[in-house]
């Protein structure tokens, strides 16, 4: 489920959410100070900074206080970023992928082959 929605977002450009809300998931994980750091550092570069590579879209706000966290990050460090991101694929992203043709095409092969398993 998840990486075909992340194909769908491939298709609207806007994986770099899916990209990022996965990655957040990953780095609560990590226990070393010392990883976590470096992973901070990646998230950070890769998508909070103006002008990353796959920049999230997250209000002024909360980018300060990840800028601010970056100097000893923690576990919560990206948290209410997270938050920002899976609220815009909730209420935007999301929906759309659920009336699209990707999804309604999907659907309809899945159903059909169903189906078909259960005649033979």
């Amino acid at each position: 489920g998840p990486m075909i929605y992340k194909m769908y977002l491939k298709t609207e450009h806007s994986d770099e959410n899916m990209e990022f809300w996965l990655a957040c998931e990953a780095y609560k994980k990590i226990t070393s100070q010392r990883k976590r750091t470096s992973m901070a550092r990646k998230l950070f570069t890769g998508y909070i900074q103006p002008q990353a590579p796959k920049e999230v879209n997250i209000d002024s706000p909360v980018r300060r206080m990840i800028i601010r966290n970056m100097k000893k990050p923690t576990e919560a460090c990206f948290d209410e970023a997270q938050k920002i991101i899976y609220m815009h694929m909730e209420r935007d992203s999301y929906p759309r992928f659920l009336e699209s043709n990707f999804y309604q095409n999907l659907k309809h092969i899945v159903q059909t082959n169903g189906n078909n398993s259960r005649i033979n």
